[in-house]
């Protein structure tokens, strides 16, 4: 399993736009094959910040999704609409039965 992380931070007069853009991207990516969750939530303690959180079957399946025209699109307006660069980092994981 691939998990990724990502945050961006918007500026306060693009919030409004990143966060539908956000929505909308994170609504096809969970209907695209291998994607396991994906998720965007508000940071409480800086209200401007946007994380991602994403669960992918592997590497191929990520690799599908950032080369699809509706993902390069998003990362454009995320770049357009961001108070600095977005941060992304990409973990292979080993899902764990608890106990």
């Amino acid at each position: 399993m691939i998990i990724v992380l990502g945050s961006v931070i918007a500026r306060p007069d693009s919030l409004p736009e990143l966060l539908e853009a956000a929505r909308d991207h994170v609504r096809r990516s969970r209907g695209e094959p291998g994607c396991l969750a994906h998720a965007v939530h508000v940071d409480h303690e800086n209200p401007l910040r946007l994380v991602f959180v994403e669960k992918w079957a592997d590497e191929h399946a990520l690799a599908a999704h950032f080369r699809l025209p509706a993902s390069i699109a998003f990362v454009k307006t995320a770049r357009a609409l961001a108070a600095g660069a977005p941060v992304i980092e990409v973990f292979a994981a080993t899902p764990r039965s608890p106990g």
